[in-house]
């Protein structure tokens, strides 16, 4: 058996951030597997996610937590009690700022999270791919370094993987001394079931556009292995309205069809061999408000 290493260092990682701040790129640009919906839609991501990534120095668990926001319908309120239980069960806070933009009342929101939680932070300055000029990152980290004491700042672009590797070793430095959490094999605590769900829910807000609003969920109903390199999976799709439903479908259910394509390729890619993948579009009116659909699609009330 191997002696433990006392240089090993080990601990979980919150990503918070407003919506749309590239939280689920860099958590995929992170593992390097496609393991949480990436969208250019706000609210993209509804539960916590957590990345596994295992380095001869250390391991860091990502906890991709839902885009800070204004709770409203029970989807909203437990999404950001998954926000206050991240805040509580980590080691490092990581809050990612769309450098692009500017500053608003949500940003402050967030900010004013990262100081509740009084846990040790860095600020991640994203999409730099989009500011041909870099000084314009200065007076951003001027205005965050006089709000909150930052064991760092690093600017960072996750849509490029520029600045990654830095990032990787600040967020192993300031990580407490432990054995390996997760097996070295591990990427995410995050059923295949889950991830076929997620990856189908990504294809739908990628194809449909701005067609239709966030009122989309999936959950995977049935998952059979008919041989070790052959699996059948049904997923349903739900919406609110019928309206919803045609747009899903498109003309001669064309639409259906695309979003099956595309997300039979990753789910295959992720399991490694084929499989069949068949949708199915139900209407299931106020899903975001009935805890028995939420409880289906897991997302949990918090305790």
């Amino acid at each position: 058996m191997e002696e433990p290493n006392p240089e090993y260092r080990s601990g979980y990682v919150a990503l918070i951030g407003r919506p749309n701040a590239g939280k689920s790129t860099l958590l995929n640009r992170l593992v390097g597997e496609k393991i949480a919906a990436v969208s250019n839609k706000p609210q993209t991501t509804r539960f916590a996610i957590r990345g596994v990534i295992t380095r001869p120095e250390g391991q860091i668990v990502l906890v991709d937590t839902p885009g800070v926001h204004k709770p409203g319908h029970m989807l909203n309120r437990r999404m950001m009690g998954a926000v206050h239980e991240a805040l509580d069960g980590v080691d490092l806070v990581c809050l990612i700022r769309d450098a692009a933009s500017s500053t608003g009342a949500g940003d402050r929101f967030v900010l004013d999270l990262v100081k509740e939680s009084n846990k040790p932070a860095l600020l991640l300055l994203n999409k730099t791919d989009k500011l041909p000029d870099k000084s314009k990152l200065l007076p951003l980290m001027q205005s965050y370094s006089s709000e909150f004491d930052w064991r760092g700042i690093v600017p960072i672009s996750a849509l490029n993987g520029d600045m990654i590797e830095v990032l990787l070793a600040e967020i192993m430095k300031h990580l407490p001394a432990g054995p390996p959490l997760f097996a070295p094999d591990e990427l995410t605590d995050q059923s295949m079931r889950s991830l076929a769900a997620e990856i189908v829910r990504e294809k739908i807000l990628h194809v449909t556009g701005e067609e239709i609003p966030y009122v989309t969920a999936v959950v995977t109903e049935k998952w059979e292995e008919e041989r070790e390199d052959f699996t059948r999976i049904y997923c349903a799709i739900f919406v609110e309205r019928p309206s919803q439903k045609a747009i899903i479908l498109g003309h001669g259910a064309s639409r259906l069809k695309e979003i099956g394509v595309q997300s039979r390729q990753d789910i295959e890619r992720v399991l490694g061999h084929r499989c069949h993948l068949q949708l199915f579009v139900k209407v299931e009116a106020d899903w975001r408000d009935r805890p028995d659909l939420l409880e289906d699609l897991g997302i949990h009330q918090g305790g």
